[in-house]
């Protein structure tokens, strides 16, 4: 059973910048397509950013395209999301998503139980 503990999130200001952590048990991190969701309040979790079982060609939502980093370890079979310039739009609760398929970006089987990031101005 895939199991994911996201970390590291935070208050931070306007400008900021933030890494969250997933880390990943049950699986070796390269049997696994894992991504980033977010859910700012009263709105639907979507994803921001995806990486594939190979780490190569990252994917992101355009609101966070040139401010976030999604990087794998597989040395400590986690996923980071770094988060540049951070906007107050950002503010949500962030999730760590994974499934063990390749290429399939609509299906996800695992799920962390969030962390919260507020960006204050």
């Amino acid at each position: 059973q895939v199991q994911l503990v996201e970390s590291g999130g935070g208050l931070v200001q306007a400008g900021d910048s933030l890494r969250v952590s997933c880390a990943v048990s049950g699986r070796t991190l390269n049997s696994l397509t894992v991504a980033w969701f977010r859910q700012a309040p009263g709105k639907e979790r979507v994803r921001v950013a995806v990486t594939s079982r190979s780490g190569g060609d990252p994917s992101y939502a355009g609101s966070v395209k040139g401010r976030f980093t999604i990087s794998r370890d597989s040395t400590k079979n986690a996923v980071y999301l770094q988060m540049d310039d951070l906007e107050l739009e950002d503010t949500a609760v962030y999730y760590c998503a994974a499934n063990t398929f390749k290429h399939v970006f609509s299906q996800w089987d695992y799920w962390g139980q969030g962390t919260q990031v507020t960006v204050s101005s």
